[in-house]
């Protein structure tokens, strides 16, 4: 019995000086986390547009067999603008009937629509006028919308995370000023990254008559790549 009871004083020091340990390691730790913001902007160097042709016909075969040797014909036009095979990808491509509908009837079938849209990347910019020239010139009477874009963002993002990075900062210090306390170690980073693209110059059908006037204005105008970061800070 007495061994027990030294035995059990024993533990019941040992728990007790390990307590103030045991609580100061438990401690959640004192934690501050605020968002910054960082933008640049640069002209795009790239663009993509997509383009293509809708056929009509009285049969599908017929539909089809317009829409085909357009199709060709626009091909030859984007390799004759110097676009490469890997820079012209299908898009769209559909057969549907075309009725008319009156009151009191039925619908009447007369005829189908064949529509084939590819996405073309044009890496030059100062082509893209031309080339939009080209293609309806070669019989595309769809262009279905102009996208920018930069090539190489990384420079740009690296210098927007710079200034995300200043920018939660700077408040967190604001914060921690008017707290009377002061920021200690990174505990977490993440970031977002967003791009914002001009919206696109152009959407829906063209008109060939009206489309071979004059030169196709070009206006690529700026790219906005932002980052934003979260960042938590323990204070102290």
């Amino acid at each position: 019995m007495h061994r027990l009871t030294l035995a059990a004083a024993a533990l019941a020091a040992t728990l007790a000086a390990a307590s103030p340990a045991l609580s100061e390691d438990a401690r959640m730790p004192r934690l501050i986390s605020l968002s910054g913001h960082g933008e640049m902007r640069m002209a795009p160097d790239m663009a993509f547009v997509t383009t293509g042709v809708l056929s009509q016909g009285v049969t599908a075969a017929e539909a089809l067999a317009a829409n085909t040797a357009a199709m060709n014909a626009l091909f030859a036009a984007l390799t004759g603008a110097g676009i490469a095979e890997k820079d012209v990808q299908t898009s769209n491509f559909f057969v549907q009937p075309r009725y008319n509908f009156q009151d009191g009837k039925a619908p009447e079938l007369i005829g189908y629509d064949v529509s084939n849209t590819v996405t073309v990347i044009v890496r030059k910019i100062g082509d893209l006028g031309p080339l939009l020239d080209k293609v309806v010139q070669a019989g595309s009477n769809q262009i279905n919308g102009i996208g920018f874009e930069v090539s190489k963002p990384d420079a740009a993002l690296d210098e927007a995370r710079k200034l995300a990075t200043a920018d939660a900062t700077r408040k967190a210090k604001i914060y921690a000023e008017a707290m009377g306390v002061s920021l200690g170690r990174v505990m977490s980073i993440s970031e977002g990254v967003n791009y914002q693209p001009p919206m696109p110059m152009a959407r829906g059908k063209v008109m060939m008559a009206d489309a071979a006037a004059a030169p196709v204005p070009v206006a690529a105008g700026e790219q906005t790549l932002s980052v934003d970061v979260n960042i938590t800070w323990e204070i102290q």
